[in-house]
């Protein structure tokens, strides 16, 4: 048995090809059939790494009882929300307004013109059977009152996060990101880390933001909640202690028990959140779960043409978390006498510290150095016998059957592969994550990019219509990317790609009426609404990255109009930022640029790499760093000898240049440094 998502490419809709229930995707088909029928449209959502998606698929959407229900009242179609974020948007704002809340599977009943009348998340076996009876008889009984209704609900969907266009300019002062701290810092759990609210999730963005609000503000209250929230997650189950990488979020307070699905978005951003973390406070554990993670991604996540899949399942064999999770018994039979040492460094019991499960989650609670004192014995001893411990787990769990690997590759996400990449070799300086970064690049230019437009899904069998469709988190990523590499070697080509990219990002997805880009592009699909993505949740929003990309570019190229739009789309969303600084950290941190000013640093000669890997070893967050060997850039004009020089540059003007690092810091530690020629 096999319905019509047999021939697709997404994993999540090959989950459901052989179900009884006679799945559409999204499509002209469907849409037709739904109108010609005057059938109601149910849009079911997912992903491949959904737990509660699979729960929903195996109590309902494979009995066949349900699916008769639901193929005689409903034109039922499966999306992808990974590839088909744009739809997901509109019904997850449809969910919201009628709920309160969303999540996946999302499942939302349409009037056959695609306007949404009902929805919700996962239902129950029996109470999905009593919904669909009722709302088919609903459509029957009073096709009237669903189209006023769906009329009001659509009006709500396309005015959600629409913004007021803010033509005066605004001056930026300490006081408006201290405003912005005071409310959010209420929040923060000092003890645990995160916020004080379960379940837990990482947000990177939010902690990028306090790692630099607490070195431009000296404020203690942000670098203590941020060096407590990155050694507690890093300590905790939600990070996989054997294999490296962090699964999506922790069920609990602590950080201990995952939903052990792994996404390549939150790896990715975790690893430049560490890499940045270090640069600030170089604490080792920073730098351990950099290069486990990253050994974690090369091993798992990468194709052998050079993309990053998107996810890991949580499941392995119906049940979650059990590739990962091990009894005492079990470690005892793979570790011998070395499971003693073992068990009190990751926490292991008897019982298991999953309780409800009897099995064990490996997570940590002292420091090395603390625990060795404890034990007796040294430090080296301790990590010694630990990493050979690790390795023989870890090969161990190799053989167990894996969870599902959606080898799907999204342009967004590989773009924040990329930054991962070059942010780590900014940081650390190891020649490998430079070299895996460039065929990164190389891949997205190659299999992503066709004649300065991006394709979203990238698949060596079949490049599918819907697939061939970008949205703008894909430009906003990609070019975040291209830029993140640039800064870390100084070949101009890849800020070359990435000004291409701005190019098309402006003239396909910018709207000149509101001075905010929209989600989709004008030449995509028109659905039912056109949305603006402008909060920060998991993933900073597609409007705060181009904010950003605009930002760099403009200072990078000179460009005039760079900037006034990156100026422009801070000026509508600022009012926002103070009520809700957790959803637009972001934004607060395109904020910090203008309240202390960006500085401009340009490094060029023939040692100009040697420099520039000196200077990272101090955090500058406010900086942009340009130069080289050779280069076109405005602001590298007149600056090119054989002798490696650095420039520090700050509101077009240039101070001036230095031969070590240490007299440009200073220059940067004491502005008030008489300019020369800029």
């Amino acid at each position: 048995m096999s319905n019509r998502l047999k021939n697709q490419t997404s994993p999540y809709l090959l989950q459901h090809a052989n179900n009884p229930v006679d799945w559409f995707p999204w499509g002209e088909e469907a849409l037709a059939k739904a109108k010609n029928e005057n059938k109601l449209i149910l849009v079911s959502i997912g992903y491949s790494a959904c737990h509660w998606c699979h729960v929903m698929e195996h109590e309902s959407f494979e009995d066949q009882d349900v699916a008769d229900i639901m193929n005689k009242f409903f034109v039922c179609i499966k999306i992808d929300r990974e590839v088909r974020p744009d739809i997901d948007q509109i019904y997850m704002d449809a969910v919201q307004l009628m709920t309160g809340s969303g999540g996946w599977p999302l499942n939302c009943f349409c009037l056959p013109d695609q306007r949404p009348i009902y929805g919700g998340t996962y239902f129950k076996k029996e109470d999905w059977k009593s919904l669909l009876r009722n709302l088919a008889d609903y459509w029957q009984q009073k096709p009237d009152e669903a189209v006023a209704y769906a009329v009001r609900l659509t009006e709500g969907i396309n005015k959600s996060e629409l913004l007021v266009k803010i033509a005066e300019e605004v001056e930026y002062s300490k006081a408006d990101v201290s405003a912005i701290f005071d409310t959010w810092k209420r929040s923060f759990d000092l003890v645990e880390g995160g916020y004080n609210r379960i379940p837990k999730f990482p947000l990177p963005n939010n902690w990028q933001f306090m790692l630099r609000y607490a070195h431009l503000m000296s404020d203690d209250v942000a670098h203590t909640a941020s060096r407590v929230t990155l050694q507690k997650m890093a300590f905790g189950g939600i990070y996989d202690q054997i294999g490296g990488g962090f699964a999506r979020y922790s069920v609990d307070g602590r950080w201990h028990i995952p939903h052990f699905e792994k996404m390549l978005y939150d790896n990715a951003q975790l690893v430049s959140l560490y890499s940045e973390a270090f640069q600030y406070t170089p604490d080792p554990i920073y730098k351990h779960v950099v290069f486990e993670c990253l050994e974690f991604i090369e091993r798992e996540m990468t194709s052998a043409e050079g993309g990053f899949y998107s996810a890991i399942d949580a499941d392995s064999e119906g049940v979650e978390g059990k590739f990962y999770s091990f009894t005492k018994d079990e470690i005892k039979t793979i570790l011998g006498d070395e499971e003693a040492l073992f068990s009190i460094f990751y926490q292991v019991t008897e019982e298991g510290n999953w309780v409800e499960e009897g099995t064990n989650v490996f997570n940590r609670k002292f420091e090395n150095t603390d625990l060795a004192l404890q034990l007796g014995i040294s430090v080296t001893e301790l990590e010694s016998k630990i990493t050979l411990a690790k390795s023989k787990l870890l090969d161990a769990r190799s053989s167990r059957i894996r969870p599902g690997l959606d080898n799907k590759i999204l342009a967004s996400w590989n773009g924040m592969m990329l930054k991962a990449y070059s942010d780590a070799y900014r940081v650390f300086g190891n020649s490998k994550f430079l070299e895996i970064a460039k065929l990164s690049a190389d891949f997205i230019c190659k299999k992503l990019i066709n004649s300065n437009e991006l394709i979203r899904v990238y698949n060596p069998d079949i490049l599918q219509a819907d697939h061939s469709v970008a949205f703008l988190d894909d430009y906003a990523f990609v070019i975040d990317g291209l830029i993140g590499l640039y800064e870390a070697c100084f070949d101009e080509t890849y800020l070359q790609i990435a000004k291409q990219l701005t190019e098309n990002a402006i003239s396909e997805f910018y709207d000149e009426k509101s001075g905010m880009f929209f989600y989709t592009a004008k030449s995509g699909e028109q659905l039912i609404a056109r949305k603006q993505e402008i909060i920060d949740n998991v993933i900073p929003s597609s409007n705060s990255m181009m904010a950003h990309n605009l930002f760099k570019m403009g200072h990078f190229y000179d460009h005039k109009e760079y900037l006034n739009i990156s100026k422009q789309m801070l000026r509508n969303v600022h009012p926002q930022i103070k009520t809700y600084g957790s959803g637009y950290s972001n934004w607060a941190s395109l904020l910090l640029y203008h309240v202390f000013g960006v500085y401009e640093i340009a490094i060029t000669g023939i040692t100009a790499e040697e420099k520039r890997m000196e200077l990272e070893k101090y955090y500058i967050p406010n900086k942009i760093l340009l130069g080289g060997s050779s280069g076109t850039l405005p602001l590298l004009k007149d600056k090119w000898a054989s002798e490696t020089k650095i420039y520090v540059c700050q509101n077009k003007t240039c101070l001036l240049p230095v031969i070590e690092v240490i007299d440009a810091i200073k220059q940067i530690d004491n502005p008030s440094t008489t300019p020369g020629a800029g």
